[in-house]
């Protein structure tokens, strides 16, 4: 892909068949993917091919190089503008050639999908190989690589949602890392504000989408969109956030385990929050308080 297609949009020689408007998109057709080439190439599989003999101690090799995995992250972030743009150009003389030359049965887009799936691979791979190494010297690395493997993959996961976050005014950057996101029945119930508002809101609950970062919480309102692939994902328009610095919790609702509140301001503000299952209203108590305490 790098040297059949990449290569060949800044060959002179093929440079006729590339339309105008696709002339500098290249950095956005492929994104990162020749750094994941280089990091695979020269560092990640010299370091695999050490353990052939011991292959019960590869949890190791992934721990050593974990932080280089998050290049896929940012693969990941850029795919949805790599889709756009090759939908627009996908039947594009340019491209075509390129497959022939190649001799590929399969289009661009198919070898553009790779960095993903590669991605979401280890995870079952390590998962299979802890199986069968319960009580083996390296079984503490392969947990431990698994572990933070679905760590990146959680992090791909919440950064995919949160560049689809539409009307927030400030840098989401400046709010701290993005700790969770997922989609709540949300029910207002504020000491401003007409009685009428408050008995209403009592009843129907709003469907929201919360991104916990470190420093706020948002609340969003999804929008489903149409269309293929990524264009399909979800874009969340921005409603408020709440500075955490103000915000308290109060964890058990009366009458509903899957219910607790998120209160702003010594109780100005309550927002009573019901999570699809108590597992998941635990996880999120559980991340709140830790940026609380």
């Amino acid at each position: 892909v790098l040297q059949g297609y990449a290569a060949e949009m800044d060959n002179p020689l093929m440079a006729h068949l590339i339309s105008p408007e696709l002339q500098n998109k290249k950095d956005i057709l492929f994104g990162n993917m020749e750094e994941i080439y280089h990091f695979h190439n020269r560092i990640f599989l010299r370091e695999l091919e050490t353990y052939v003999e011991h292959p019960e101690l590869v949890g190791r090799c992934f721990l050593d190089q974990m932080e280089d995995f998050q290049i896929y992250e940012k693969y990941c972030q850029n795919k949805p503008r790599s889709e756009s743009l090759w939908r627009q150009f996908s039947d594009s003389v340019f491209f075509q050639e390129c497959q022939r030359k190649l001799d590929h049965k399969l289009s661009l887009d198919s070898y553009l999908l790779k960095p993903v799936q590669r991605i979401t691979k280890y995870q079952l791979l390590l998962k299979e190989m802890l199986k069968y190494s319960k009580n083996c010297e390296g079984a503490e690395d392969l947990q431990e690589a698994l572990t933070s493997i679905l760590g990146i993959l959680k992090a791909v996961n919440d950064s995919m949602h949160q560049i689809a976050i539409t009307g927030y005014d400030g840098n989401l950057n400046e709010l701290g890392k993005l700790l969770m996101q997922g989609s709540f029945n949300v029910w207002t119930d504020h000491k401003k504000g007409h009685t009428k508002v408050k008995d209403l809101a009592r009843f129907k609950p709003m469907q929201r989408h919360l991104f916990l970062h470190e420093k706020a919480v948002l609340f969003c309102k999804k929008r489903e969109e149409n269309g293929e692939g990524y264009e399909k994902a979800p874009s969340y328009s921005y409603k408020h956030s709440l500075n955490m610095a103000a915000v308290g919790i109060t964890e058990n609702v009366k009458g509903d385990a899957k219910k607790f509140e998120i209160w702003y301001n010594a109780r100005e503000e309550v927002y009573i929050v019901q999570a699809p299952t108590p597992e998941v209203k635990a996880t999120w108590v559980n991340e709140i308080r830790k940026v609380l305490t």
